[in-house]
């Protein structure tokens, strides 16, 4: 059996396994899942008894099971939802069972994304989180100081929609004079709930819903990239990039796929991990973005191991003089 040290991908796929199976009304067994996924009866105590402490599971003879009323609650998109957050806990301060359970209240579901299973310390941004998610839940306008990337501050009044967990960062996705955006929590000071309501705007509520992200803009640019035959089955499984589509086949493998994007982080990551059987052929200059990136890199890194390199010099140098 393997230790208890899982990636945080093995994780939340063996507490989505057992959240499916909780749901469906089976009464679990410790050793048997111990077996099942190959880890220690410690490990999967641990999941029952920490990870989904919030869900508040009956014990009974070490074995374990939903309250009655909760059975077949829980939708696949809230189960993979509840079982990235489970598995974050004790990798992000401040997730405590109670912030979750808060977090997955019924009433709230729909109005929260979670991307990936990264986490960021929240334990400053906790009761600004608990206090958004009230507004979201009461339909209050917010008003708050948000500092920009490029350290400018602005106060803003806006109408909270969702909470979004992306990749370890927390975001706020509201609508500002009608405009949807994602606001970085770590950003926001000077929180404050107001009593004034708000109303629901159907259109946006389906827009978040289909775009399930945090790069939110409902002016779509077209991306196209050119895909080389190591990286091409890859495209062709899995659909990465919105209204993503092959748009030719060449006779070597190689292949154009295109999609839609609202921001260039949508693609450039992709673009990023695939080097150098991906190339960015349409918008014009955002290659020739990501290649300056990757120069002004590897500069940065030539600089810092000579430097390095300088400094274990010295002292050698220092004794041939003496000498």
């Amino acid at each position: 059996m393997s230790s208890s040290t899982s990636s945080p991908d093995t994780i939340a796929y063996r507490l989505s396994a057992i959240l499916q199976r909780l749901n469906a009304g089976e009464t679990l067994v410790i050793k048997r899942l111990a077996d099942e996924f190959g880890v220690t009866e410690r490990t999967v105590r641990r999941d029952l008894n920490e990870r989904f402490n919030f869900l508040g599971l009956e014990k009974k003879n070490n074995r374990y099971s939903l309250p009655r009323y909760k059975l077949g609650t829980y939708s696949q998109q809230d189960v993979q939802r509840i079982a990235s957050l489970a598995g974050l806990q004790g990798m992000s301060p401040g997730l405590s069972g109670e912030f979750l359970g808060d977090l997955l209240d019924d009433s709230l579901r729909g109005s929260l994304l979670v991307h990936g299973i990264k986490a960021e310390d929240i334990r400053s941004k906790e009761q600004d989180i608990t206090r958004l998610r009230a507004a979201i839940q009461d339909r209050c306008v917010v008003e708050f100081e948000y500092s920009k990337p490029d350290e400018t501050r602005k106060m803003l009044r806006v109408n909270p929609y969702k909470l979004a967990l992306n990749e370890g960062t927390w975001y706020l996705q509201a609508t500002d004079q009608g405009k949807v955006k994602s606001y970085a929590v770590s950003r926001i000071d000077r929180l404050l709930v107001s009593t004034e309501k708000f109303t629901l705007d159907a259109e946006i509520v389906a827009y978040l819903k289909k775009e399930d992200t945090v790069w939110l803009s409902q002016d779509k640019t077209e991306v196209v990239i050119k895909v080389l035959p190591p990286a091409a089955s890859y495209f062709q499984r899995r659909q990465l990039i919105g209204s993503q589509k092959i748009e030719m086949t060449f006779k070597d493998g190689e292949i154009l796929v295109s999609g839609l994007i609202a921001h260039p982080n949508q693609i450039l990551p992709i673009v990023r991990y695939w080097i150098p059987y991906v190339r960015v052929v349409r918008p014009d200059g955002l290659q020739a973005e990501l290649d300056a990136q990757l120069k002004a890199y590897v500069t940065q890194r030539m600089a810092a191991r000579l430097a390095k390199s300088e400094v274990k010099r010295t002292p050698e140098l220092a004794e041939t003089s003496a000498a």
